[in-house]
């Protein structure tokens, strides 16, 4: 029984590591608590130091809905995706979060890096 046991747990544990990456992505996104006045100065801060906010231009696909808590969740996100793996973290000044729940909506999709 204990050997039947060991195996299930097993079987389980291999299957929930080959499943899909989705479940270990994450995406940096924007407090809507924090004022537009700190969401912009950390957004300036985000796209000067290796977020790419090209996307968040006018014309561009991220551009809708232009917010300021919209654009810096890009900024942040694509900050967060690029430098995570140089020690990077989703804080900015206490202005972002993390979630599992992909931002991306229409034609604006948000970076992902596993």
């Amino acid at each position: 029984m204990a050997h039947a046991l060991v195996k299930i747990l097993l079987l389980i544990t291999i299957f929930a590591l080959l499943k899909s990456d989705a479940q270990f992505e994450d995406w940096c996104i924007a407090d809507e608590q924090t004022p537009d006045d700190e969401l912009q100065r950390a957004m300036v801060w985000a796209c000067e130091n290796g977020a790419d906010c090209s996307k968040i231009e006018a014309n561009q696909p991220c551009f809708e809905p232009n917010t300021v808590k919209d654009h810096a969740s890009f900024a942040f996100n694509s900050y967060f995706q690029r430098m995570k793996d140089k020690g990077a973290t989703c804080y900015f000044n206490s202005a972002a979060y993390v979630t599992d729940l992909d931002p991306s909506h229409g034609s604006c999709k948000f970076e992902i890096h596993g």
